[in-house]
């Protein structure tokens, strides 16, 4: 079952999501694959919180950008939080040398093995359109390569999710028990 969890910054779409993969794990390891790349301390800070947070059921996998590579590396049936989607995409548009195509397809693969090896994937990524327009070209590159991945991700997976306010309103929902 593949679970795409969005929202505004600090809108508990985290714990969420992490509620629906300790759903699923229903005691067993959970994997937390996580695609920040530390590059300062606040960055570090957040991600001491966080982990500081997990119990010890919560497994780590860090992945800034071959996230397939992570996926590929939990057993069978896992349950897995990928955190978070708007990280990777900035990394794969600006610290790699992958087309926007080619980052969508790692996604793609992501996505496949998940569902080919039965295992729960929970994706969570920051809604960041509900502004105005960006007035600058890379912004604005970056938002539409993240809206894409986006609208695919909604189009692929078995549950949509939005968080607003700690609360999860469900957009989607193909029948699968969740």
């Amino acid at each position: 079952m593949i679970v795409f969890v969005s929202g505004g910054a600090r809108s508990g779409k985290s714990d969420i999501a992490e509620q629906r993969v300790l759903g699923a794990a229903a005691g067993s390891p959970c994997y937390y694959l996580a695609t920040a790349d530390v590059y300062d301390d606040e960055m570090a800070a957040r991600v001491a919180r966080h982990r500081q947070s997990r119990s010890a059921q919560w497994l780590t996998l860090e992945a800034p950008l071959a996230i397939d590579q992570a996926i590929s590396r939990v057993p069978e049936g896992s349950a897995v939080l990928l955190d978070c989607l708007t990280l990777w995409a900035s990394q794969v548009l600006y610290a790699s040398e992958l087309s926007e195509d080619q980052s969508l397809a790692l996604l793609a693969d992501t996505l496949a093995d998940a569902h080919a090896r039965s295992v729960h994937l929970v994706i969570v990524s920051n809604d960041i359109n509900e502004t105005l327009p960006p007035g600058d070209a890379e912004t604005w590159r970056y938002l539409s390569f993240l809206q894409r991945a986006h609208r695919w991700l909604a189009a692929e997976a078995d549950s949509v999710l939005e968080v607003v306010a700690g609360c999860a309103i469900e957009w989607k929902n193909d029948g699968k028990s969740l």
